[in-house]
């Protein structure tokens, strides 16, 4: 007895129509994850944007598969991994970012919100004590 060919509702057609997005999206986490290694901020860029486009797809192939009820669970499971790796790397960059935000403001110190600067203070002290002008 011969196998018949998946038709285009069948679970195995579904599944091989579901796999192609997600392995691009798993493509897009491995590329980004390596860029992220090595702090190449172009690929980062490059990668994210692709994995964005990626994601868009995937989401969009396994709700209409969903609405079948025809996503197999083994694809299911590698989605949510799949979401689990986005958000972790989302993670990671949020620290970096944060990180990086704290040593610009060490090296960069803003201007204090009050009324003088550090050199202003100096200044008033030199000249004869605190005077207030209008």
């Amino acid at each position: 007895m011969h196998a018949l060919p998946p038709t285009e509702s069948s679970p195995a057609a579904v599944g091989q129509q579901l796999e192609q997005p997600l392995l691009e999206v798993e493509s897009c986490l491995n590329l980004l994850g390596d860029a992220l290694l090595r702090r190449d901020t172009q690929a980062i860029e490059q990668y994210a944007g692709r994995l964005h486009q990626a994601l868009a797809q995937a989401i969009a192939s396994f709700s209409e598969a969903a609405r079948a009820g025809v996503v197999p669970p083994h694809l299911r499971h590698r989605l949510v991994q799949a979401g689990g790796r986005v958000a972790a790397q989302r993670e990671s960059l949020a620290r970096a970012t944060a990180a990086l935000d704290r040593a610009i403001d060490v090296l960069m110190p803003g201007e204090p919100t009050g009324l003088y600067s550090a050199l202003g203070k100096s200044e008033r002290k030199s000249l004869g004590g605190p005077s207030i002008q209008a």
